[in-house]
């Protein structure tokens, strides 16, 4: 009988810890969907405001980041410079991320 408890408590806390990691790894990877729908962001505002595709640049960022589920949260150029911030939900939560693209850095 008192195996039996023990095998039972035993199994409650390995479905107790499991769940609390499977929860840990949906949140990891809520974080990093988030994280490429900012560089995907951030990509699309950069190009409009280079002038290789159409459009306001934030607006771009905008449409790019709401076909994957998100929203803009912050849109700012420093000329051909894009830095795009965006949130995300994960369950009852928000996941923000935030990324920059533009040309690469010119040598002196």
């Amino acid at each position: 009988m008192a195996g039996s408890i023990l095998g039972a408590g035993m199994v409650a806390a390995t479905s107790v810890l499991l769940a609390g990691l499977v929860a840990a790894g949906a949140a990891g990877v809520a974080s990093q969907r988030a994280a490429g729908i900012a560089d995907a962001a951030a990509l699309a505002a950069a190009d409009a405001a280079s002038g290789a595709v159409a459009g306001d640049p934030c607006t771009r960022a905008a449409e790019v980041a709401g076909a994957q589920g998100a929203v803009v949260v912050a849109c700012d150029l420093d000329e051909l410079i894009a830095t795009v911030a965006v949130e995300a939900r994960f369950g009852s939560l928000a996941v923000a991320a935030r990324a920059r693209a533009g040309p690469p850095p010119q040598a002196e």
